[in-house]
């Protein structure tokens, strides 16, 4: 019973949190704003920018227009931080690759943006692209909203109970719920304990930990 896996990016696909971290740091310096960082990182991983800085300015009408400036500002900080130190979730590219053997569909449902999207994929210098990319930046809802999901499962033509979430946020853990997908956790910004439910197949620190259990071998017969 499983067609495809989604993979979130940040935090998931990419070790990329503390980078985001450091950048709504600074950006919120610059805007001259007083902000619990951690707090604003627990309410809003895996929402949408446009949320997000609604969210941080106190401002839930803000202009969508306004909101992406301060998002597009935000990013190139992220990415400007993130760039000399890039690396992956340890093992994730081993794990897409295998997965592609055994004949799944693979996509990626993120909140981020395509400037981030394309800036993870020419620095991860995948082999396999996935089938489909669902951002953050294309009018839909960010998680725990399914919608970043269910868009995904759509593209690749797979029903949602077919499909695996990985996920490393609460959010995005719920989000699959929502969907009707069973999730992995992927433990590399949050605790195990806060990415477990009764829709979670593994909670792991990595996917090295995936590969050495077997965890596609156990869920999945190959097609290929």
């Amino acid at each position: 019973m499983l067609d495809a896996l989604i993979f979130d990016m940040d935090g998931t696909m990419i070790d990329s949190m503390p980078s985001h971290q450091e950048s709504w740091a600074v950006f919120a310096q610059r805007q001259g704003l007083d902000v619990d960082i951690a707090d604003l990182m627990r309410r809003t991983t895996g929402r949408t920018g446009l949320e997000c800085m609604r969210d941080l300015f106190g401002r839930p009408d803000m202009d969508a227009a306004e909101a992406m400036a301060h998002v597009h500002e935000k990013e190139a900080v992220y990415r400007e931080i993130f760039a000399p130190i890039f690396a992956e979730v340890a093992g994730f590219k081993a794990f897409f690759q295998q997965a592609h053997a055994r004949g799944l569909k693979l996509g990626v449902g993120t909140a981020g943006d395509r400037r981030n999207q394309a800036f993870a994929y020419a620095n991860l210098q995948m082999p396999i692209a996935p089938l489909t990319t669902v951002g953050g930046d294309e009018g839909l809802p960010g998680k725990p909203d399914p919608a970043i999901f269910l868009e995904a499962a759509r593209r690749m033509g797979v029903e949602p109970a077919r499909c695996i979430v990985f996920e490393d946020a609460p959010l995005g853990i719920e989000a699959a719920r929502r969907a009707g997908m069973r999730a992995v956790g992927i433990a590399s910004s949050h605790a195990p304990e806060e990415l477990r439910g009764p829709h979670v197949l593994a909670v792991v620190p990595d996917y090295h930990a995936l590969i050495t259990s077997q965890f596609l071998e156990t869920h999945h017969v190959a097609t290929s």
